[in-house]
């Protein structure tokens, strides 16, 4: 399975001009790599969603938009945050350890 990954990663690398300006750039990519090949919507998160939908029940479409588009980028900004910071701690750990 590890293969697998490496092989897309590489096909994504190549395909994709990196922007090394500096390390959050890089941390940055490997986030977006992984949001776009490893989705990972549990039954805890569809539950939450569907319980904010039904606390919205009855609003115009629009309005519900208005409500959903911001959440949704609070969450996928905090999500990126939690990753990128992972990793520098897998690092600072890994080179502790070294």
């Amino acid at each position: 399975m590890i293969e697998k990954y490496i092989q897309a990663l590489r096909e994504y690398a190549l395909s994709h001009e990196p922007n090394c300006a500096d390390g959050e750039s890089v941390l940055g990519m490997l986030y977006e790599y992984h949001n776009e090949n490893c989705p990972y919507d549990n039954e805890e998160i569809k539950a939450d969603f569907n319980e904010l939908y039904q606390q919205m029940n009855g609003m115009p479409l629009r309005e519900m938009d208005k409500v959903i588009y911001p959440v949704c980028k609070l969450c996928r900004d905090h999500e990126k945050a939690g990753f990128i910071e992972g990793i520098k701690v897998g690092i600072h750990l890994a080179t502790e350890l070294a």
